[in-house]
């Protein structure tokens, strides 16, 4: 591609949905306007212009403006070309980690950084596959149905959310895991048949980790307590839990101790009922053998 068709194509995806600021999430645009404000004090310092450093990095000059004024989450390559460009040594390279995480939604922020804190976390989940335990692909379907249609972007955008959680399967010590999974998530045929292959076989390998207990939920099984929507439980080394239900307290998160209660004997009898963690193996073979 030459260089003309090189700056065309940044200035482009620059412009795409998804690297806009949300202006409720605070902790979003503290990175952003502090990550703007550094770039704009090392353009400065060296004495270029906006219209001459966009030039040198591949963007329009407003483009410029807007990273500078907190107003437009910048892109990997645009710190990278910054970096080189202003001669920061690497510093300008290394916020691209705080930044990718702006991108997150907060709500999936939020959610990541209690399940990497946590000790112990049990989940009972009915229409589709846990999160944790989806694969990029499965993810990208599950996105890619949604109406209104997400954009290619944020459809990416999301799927990278999603399997940045997984993170919480190398925390050193381990913590332990519990997933009770409906029968009908197994069978739903998402993505088409390799897609659906793959999925199945991460969660034979997901299930035979130490630290995790993988259960299935078989549908002829009578009614049980998470019929009206999923339950889940996280539980911190200094002793504190949260936890949360579909169907309970208005779905919100609750740290109430009789709350918690009431939501760990509803997932207890859930366990109970499920099948056992080496029932649940042979059935999830048993479905991937018929896919």
């Amino acid at each position: 591609m030459s260089v003309d068709g090189e700056v065309r194509r940044l200035r482009s995806e620059a412009d795409e949905p998804g690297w806009e600021v949300d202006p409720d999430d605070d902790w979003g645009v503290a990175v952003v306007a502090t990550v703007g404000r550094q770039l704009r004090l090392r353009r400065e310092a060296v004495g270029m212009r906006a219209a001459e450093f966009g030039a040198a990095v591949g963007y329009g000059e407003d483009m410029v403006y807007k990273i500078e004024g907190g107003k437009r989450i910048p892109r990997p390559d645009y710190l990278d070309r910054a970096d080189e460009v202003l001669g920061a040594g690497g510093l300008l390279a290394a916020m691209k980690e705080d930044v990718k995480k702006v991108r997150y939604p907060k709500k999936v922020r939020d959610l990541a950084k209690m399940e990497a804190q946590a000790v112990e976390i049990g989940v009972y989940v009915g229409a589709s596959i846990h999160g944790l335990l989806q694969t990029p692909e499965h993810a990208r379907a599950l996105f890619e149905a949604r109406q209104p249609p997400y954009s290619e972007e944020e459809v990416e955008r999301l799927v990278t959310a999603r399997m940045a959680r997984k993170s919480v399967f190398e925390k050193s010590p381990a913590p332990s895991l519990s997933f009770v999974q409906e029968e009908a998530a197994l069978r739903r045929r998402i993505g088409g048949t390799m897609v659906r292959r793959r999925q199945l076989e991460h969660l034979l390998e997901v299930a035979q980790l130490r630290n995790v207990t993988f259960q299935v939920m078989p549908t002829d099984t009578d009614a049980h307590p998470g019929v009206d929507g999923k339950i889940e439980v996280l539980k911190f080394a200094d002793g504190t839990a949260v936890g949360r239900s579909d169907s309970a307290f208005n779905g919100r998160l609750t740290s109430d101790p009789r709350e918690l209660r009431i939501l760990e004997l509803r997932y207890g009898i859930i366990r109970a009922q499920a099948l056992t963690p080496g029932e649940s193996l042979a059935f999830v073979e048993q479905v991937l053998g018929e896919t």
